[in-house]
This record gives C-alpha cells, sequence and structure tokens, in this order.
C-alpha cells in the first residue's frame, strides 16, 4: 500500500494493504475499502461506506457524504455500498442514504465521469455509464448498462430501465422503459438499437421489441390499452419483450410518452 504522507486517514477506518491514497486525501472512521483500489488527490471518503476492489477514486470526489435532505438527522446510521472495478471521476459526488440503516448501492464497472452527482437512496446496476455533470436526486434507480448522457437531470424516485440511453440534457421526471432512447423531457424517440446491438441481445428478441415498442409508441393506443394487448397470452416470447411489458406494468410514475412530433 502507498499512502501519501499528506494523506489523513482514521485509525478506524479499513484499508486493504494494496490500496493507493494519494495526496491530501481524507478517509474517516467507517470507511472499508478494497483490494487494488486507488484514490487520487484531495478526495473525501467517509461515513459508513463500503467500497470493494480495484475502483478509481479521482481528484476531489466526495463519497459516502452525507443527503442533502433537509430531514437527515445525523445522528442515524446509513450507507454507502460500492461494489468492484467502478471509476469515479473528477469532482464526483456520492451521497449515502438518507433513512436510518438505508443504503445508496452501486453495482460493478460503472463509470461516472467528471461533477456527476448520486443522490441518496440511488440503486446504479452493473455497467451503467454516468456522463459528466448528469444530476440523479434521491431514490433513482438506474438499470444495468444504462447511459445517461451529460447535463441529464433525472428527478427523484424515477427508474430507468436496462439498456435505456438518455440523451445529453435531458429532464426525466417519468419512468424510462428498458431498451429506449430517452431525450428532451420525458420523450421517447425510439429503440436503443446501437446499444441492442453491442449488448448482443439475439434477433429474435430485438423483432419482438421493435413490434412492443410499435404497440406503445406508434399505434395510437394509450398506455392502457396497450399495455393490455401486450399481455395477451402468447403476443410475445422473448424475456426483453416480457421486461418490458413488466416495466411499463409496475411503473409507480408513469412510463414516458412518444416524442412529440
Amino acid at each position: 500500500m502507498a499512502i501519501h504522507p499528506t494523506a489523513i486517514i482514521s485509525p478506524k477506518a479499513q484499508l486493504d494493504s494494496t490500496v493507493d491514497v494519494g495526496p491530501n486525501v481524507v478517509i474517516e472512521e467507517h470507511v472499508k475499502v478494497g483490494a487494488g483500489t486507488r484514490i487520487w488527490a484531495n478526495a473525501y471518503l467517509t461515513g459508513h461506506t463500503e467500497i470493494g476492489r480495484d475502483n478509481e477514486i479521482h481528484m476531489g470526489a466526495v463519497i459516502g457524504h452525507e443527503p442533502q435532505d433537509l430531514k437527515f438527522d445525523r445522528t442515524c446510521r446509513s450507507y454507502l455500498k460500492i461494489g468492484d472495478h467502478n471509476i469515479f471521476r473528477e469532482y464526483c459526488t456520492v451521497h449515502r442514504g438518507t433513512e436510518p440503516e438505508s443504503a445508496t448501492i452501486i453495482g460493478n464497472e460503472c463509470y461516472f465521469m467528471a461533477a456527476a452527482h448520486v443522490g441518496h437512496n440511488c440503486a446504479i446496476g452493473n455497467h451503467v455509464i454516468i456522463v459528466n455533470s448528469v444530476l440523479l436526486a434521491g431514490h433513482v434507480h438506474v438499470g444495468d448498462r444504462a447511459f445517461v448522457s451529460g447535463g441529464a437531470v433525472i428527478h427523484q424516485f424515477i427508474r430507468v430501465g436496462r439498456l435505456a440511453m438518455i440523451s445529453g440534457n435531458a429532464r426525466v421526471s417519468m419512468d424510462i422503459p428498458p431498451f429506449t432512447l430517452e431525450a428532451e423531457r420525458n420523450e421517447i424517440h425510439s429503440l436503443n438499437l446501437v446499444g441492442l446491438r453491442r449488448a448482443k441481445i439475439s434477433r429474435e428478441a430485438l423483432g419482438e421489441l421493435k413490434k412492443v415498442f410499435q404497440m406503445f409508441y406508434r399505434s395510437g393506443m394509450n398506455g392502457t390499452q396497450a399495455l393490455a394487448e401486450a399481455s395477451r397470452d402468447g403476443a410475445f416470447t422473448t424475456p426483453e419483450t416480457r421486461e418490458f411489458i413488466e416495466f411499463a406494468r409496475t411503473s409507480p410514475n408513469g412510463i414516458c410518452p412518444s416524442a412529440r412530433t
């Protein structure tokens, strides 16, 4: 382990022997850091934060600080749990949960670019890319392999489905179904065809997804009608299409509508 002499590390913090710590880093007492993780200059790690293996935390990042919630009680214990092989670039902020014993959770192999913000109680899947200056409010859930482009703003409690893509500077206050492309304000424009092909989604599933997308977004049916039609026995059989339909069925916020023409 290489620890710069200017770093301030609580003797109660738990760091694997292979962790690298740069100049002026501050690591407080309840932090746990796994093997192979590198922490660059001026980063601040605090709270009941657990960080897995082989992560990178770049300059000025703030990891595990208290949530931006006026109701937060500083006497309560809450958590931030981070998996393996994630990258947090310059000046990212990731906050721990706000309710007692609750947690913000980040999976594996995610990439958070400069100045991205992950609010309290978010749940981020695996292989998610969050681009510069994205703002995720509290309790946002982002599915595996989603891509959130620069400057996008996502309202609290919103769900973003697997392999969805959000355009730059988008404003999101409704749920985004998996496999779709969202832009502007709550507008679904198309399937995320590039992402689907990169993920090697089967030709059969891709064909069904095109049909179910047509049903929800191009047929003229309202959401209730499209959901009823898509849910008929035997209408769709692939796991991906069933995932889309179940997401729409269980959405607490309503799914984003079609782009206005």
